[in-house]
């Protein structure tokens, strides 16, 4: 069984910075994949950006240029690193991976979610 943990979330204000990261536990063999998306209230969750295997990033065109994710191998834990923060960015904020629990056989899997709010 896997778990994922994100943590990092809270209250900043316009233009500050957090960095959530996602832990992924239990029977792994590897992480092919990882991604964060986000759900505001009252609207679709969207994915903000994601990483694969080979580190290739993508990232949704609203936080390119602000946004970062990476991730740690050895720790199993992916990160996001936000920066110059707006107001529309406030959403419950979500880690997405597909991990590989033996050589052969591999599932998507969410974390709980954290609250990010930006907000003056």
């Amino acid at each position: 069984q896997v778990q994922l943990v994100e943590s990092g979330g809270g209250l900043v204000q316009p233009g500050g910075s957090l960095r959530l990261s996602c832990a992924a536990s239990g029977s792994i063999f590897s992480i092919k994949a990882m991604g964060w998306y986000r759900q505001a209230p009252g609207k679709q969750r969207e994915l903000v950006a994601a990483i694969d295997s080979g580190g290739s990033t993508n990232y949704a065109d609203s936080v390119k240029g602000r946004f970062t994710i990476s991730r740690d191998i050895v720790k199993n834990t992916g990160y996001l690193q936000m920066n110059s923060l707006k107001p529309e960015d406030t959403a419950v904020y979500y880690c997405n991976a597909k991990i590989a629990t033996t050589p052969n056989r591999s599932f998507g899997s969410w974390g709980q979610g954290t609250q990010v709010t930006v907000s003056s």
